[in-house]
């Protein structure tokens, strides 16, 4: 693994200002395998510079063995540690703002009381204009219960919070959206969905994050019946448009088309059922489809299924394949990973067919090695930000919520999703497509407006009807 800006430290020494110590300090970061990335040099007194020395890792044993480099020179001395991602976590990573100048007494009296009870009164006479009037117009609740975040497992809503701090940062940064982390201190599904329910009058949409499955998918039902705005389950369906996004792009860059392709894929949970579900409403057929979860293929009839894997078997996997997943990818078209690290080589990847399509989406590790797979399949992607065609959830759902909440949505569809994944396919041009881009960067300045454009047209079309 390369080192990584996720595990960039800063460390501060003290030298002799006279010397090669700077090079000295360079050579041994390089020599312990880490990456400069700055070097800044100010005057310590007395003979001695203070050096702020910054570099990347590959991860937190890999900082501790360069800072221990750094420590064994001759005349260097280690003053202290900063571990950069700490440094930006310190004291959250978001906060509220007024939109309104709150200058004087007349500004008070608008803002708050006395002025704001003939709002409040306005809101009750007609509760549809809390979305005209309020943030409801322009906020979403990012809810998570901890059971599954990342891929670290359920570390519980204490540990989650950080991560749905990012989100919300996220939110903010490419679609302007005010998003609020609500991490619930309990994993009951009742629980779940009658706080949910309690706190939605303040939300223009739900977006539910790192929830375990099977009960995520009766977390989202349940919600969906019970509200009137919409629910977004981001494990789920971001994941399911970008695959779709990308899947679209692969095709075209290989000359293949959907209903025509033999996919394999890994990982019956979450996000492999939700990008299951879009590639059949996309026009995958069905019968071309084999799903695999760690006891092998999913098949009708297969011993011990729970609901969703028994969908899974009834709308896939016509031919009755009872193999793992090597057998699967004999001969097929597509492989789309969203399990476990390492269960796959190079060598299965040679099994598939010509100008074959591999998304090994495990993270960080994913399915397959990437160089390996590249050396068989015409088109690789990963969900690492070090290899080309990162498929990340980035990429739809500031969008998906931007083009809910202008249009007043009052739910989502698979028409929507689908809408998302094709404008997203399209931001990136004839000219640039070919088997190392084929889904456009994060900080593309097309993404959010193109999907966001797309979401709300296929939402008002829906309201028309």
């Amino acid at each position: 693994m390369a080192p990584s800006v996720s595990y960039s430290i800063t460390v501060r020494l003290e030298v002799a200002s006279k010397g090669r110590a700077v090079s000295e300090i360079t050579r041994a970061v390089e020599q312990a395998g880490g990456v400069v990335t700055a070097l800044d040099v100010t005057a310590g007194g007395a003979g001695k510079l203070r050096v702020d020395v910054t570099c990347a890792a590959r991860d937190t044993a890999h900082a501790e063995a360069i800072v221990a480099a750094l420590t064994a020179i001759t005349g260097v001395r280690v003053h202290k540690v900063s571990d950069r991602t700490f440094l930006l976590h310190l004291g959250g990573k978001i906060e509220m703002s007024s939109k309104v100048p709150l200058r004087n007494r007349d500004d008070l009296s608008m803002a708050y009381t006395p002025g704001v009870g003939r709002v409040a009164m306005a809101i009750a006479a007609n509760p549809d204009d809390a979305r005209r009037l309020t943030i409801k117009r322009n906020s979403v609740a990012v809810v998570t219960d901890g059971s599954a975040v990342l891929g670290l497992g359920n570390i519980g809503p204490y540990a989650a919070l950080p991560v749905m701090e990012g989100k919300a940062a996220l939110f903010k940064r490419f679609a302007d959206i005010d998003a609020w982390p609500i991490c619930l201190d309990t994993q009951d599904t009742d629980e779940i969905v009658r706080t949910v329910k309690a706190i939605a009058p303040g939300f223009g949409g739900i977006n539910l994050e790192d929830i375990s499955a099977p009960r995520c998918f009766e977390v989202e039902r349940r919600l969906r019946d019970l509200l009137d705005i919409p629910v977004f389950h981001d494990d789920q369906h971001g994941t399911a448009i970008v695959v779709m996004a990308a899947l679209t792009n692969a095709l075209r860059v290989v000359g293949k088309k959907l209903p025509e392709v033999k996919i394999a894929m890994a990982g019956a949970g979450a996000a492999g059922t939700a990008v299951l579900k879009l590639l059949l409403g996309a026009g995958a057929t069905a019968q071309n489809v084999i799903v695999a979860d760690d006891k092998g293929a999913v098949y009708e009839n297969r011993p011990g299924m729970d609901s969703s894997l028994r969908w899974i078997a009834e709308n896939t996997n016509h031919g009755g394949y009872a193999g793992d997943l090597k057998g699967a990818l004999t001969g097929a078209d597509v492989f789309i990973g969203l399990s476990a690290p390492g269960i796959l080589t190079g060598g299965d990847i040679a099994q598939m067919a010509g100008n074959a399509i591999v998304f090994a989406l495990a993270n960080p590790d994913p399915e397959v090695d990437p160089d390996a797979a590249m050396e068989h399949a015409a088109v690789v992607a990963t969900g690492r930000s070090d290899y080309p065609n990162q498929i990340n959830n980035v990429l739809a759902f500031p969008g998906v919520f931007r083009g809910l909440l202008d249009a007043q949505s009052r739910n989502i569809t698979d028409g929507m999703l689908i809408a998302a994944a094709s404008a997203l396919a399209d931001v990136v041009s004839p000219d640039e497509l070919g088997p190392h881009y084929i889904v456009p960067s994060v900080f593309h300045p097309d993404v959010t407006s193109s999907v966001a454009a797309a979401v709300r047209d296929a939402a008002t079309q829906q309201a028309d009807r």
